[in-house]
């Protein structure tokens, strides 16, 4: 029976591998991978040098596919991610089927954690109810938020007091009411242009747990041009950028 991990491999440096991580992934015999191309062969280069690391003496085969692209002409975001999901599935359909033995173990390597606003368990269930995965486990890791807040050197939370986490896109369309510390992923910049006249702080971050690493923090008056300046710089060089940022509200 074929089994399938879900491998949480932290938000960039390959140190934040948990022995959990460790030890599921010497147990694999083959390495599921998406392509994003060569603009983000970065991290396809990250996914091959923790193997290396730490897979150990038995290592586990490569085995890729182009990952399919979001229609971002879609009106509906829900609905163009929906069929996006639709068709990694049915890619990973396809790679379970051609390259794991009904006897083996595979991995799918996922950045950072894989519950936190990452797709692949929505298309892992897809793959246990039609069959192609029977058995499946999921194993945690560090999220990029817990890598922001450790380079920051600061708590999530303030005592007692809930957080929202929260997208750019979402974020762009409101500022939170009734919370005042709000943590925002996955912004494609609108986000960051909504806090203009905002009275928080941001502590930011792109490339965590990498040698590009960079951190800005500050009352967004003194630091959002910078932010946005150095954020558009990097990703002209890169041609990409994750980061992720945290908002805590000033009392007026």
């Amino acid at each position: 029976m074929r089994k399938l991990f879900i491998i949480g491999i932290g938000a960039g440096n390959p140190d934040y591998m948990t022995v959990e991580a460790i030890d599921a992934l010497g147990r694999v015999d083959v390495v599921l991978v998406l392509d994003k191309g060569e603009r983000k062969s970065d991290l396809t280069r990250l996914r091959k040098d923790i193997v290396e690391r730490f897979a150990g003496p038995r290592t586990p085969r490569w085995v890729e596919a182009p990952s399919p692209v979001r229609d971002a002409a879609n009106a509906s975001y829900k609905s163009g991610v929906a069929d996006w999901h639709a068709a990694k599935g049915e890619a990973f359909s396809a790679l379970v089927r051609e390259a794991v033995g009904e006897s083996e173990t595979a991995a799918i390597l996922v950045w950072g954690d894989p519950s936190l606003y990452d797709s692949t368990l929505r298309i892992v269930e897809q793959l246990a109810r039609g069959g192609i995965v029977p058995d499946y486990e999921v194993i945690p890791g560090i999220s990029s938020l817990h890598a922001l807040t450790a380079r920051h050197r600061i708590p999530l939370n303030p005592i007692g007091e809930p957080v929202l986490i929260t997208t750019g896109r979402r974020l762009a369309e409101r500022m939170p009411e009734g919370v005042d510390t709000i943590a925002v992923l996955l912004d494609g910049g609108a986000g960051l242009d909504a806090l203009a006249g905002q009275n928080v702080d941001i502590f930011w971050g792109a490339y965590l747990g990498t040698p590009d690493e960079i951190l800005i923090a500050g009352h967004v008056r003194d630091v959002l041009d910078e932010i946005r300046k150095t954020r558009a710089a990097r990703r002209a060089e890169k041609g990409w950028i994750m980061d992720t940022y945290l908002l805590r509200r000033r009392a007026d």
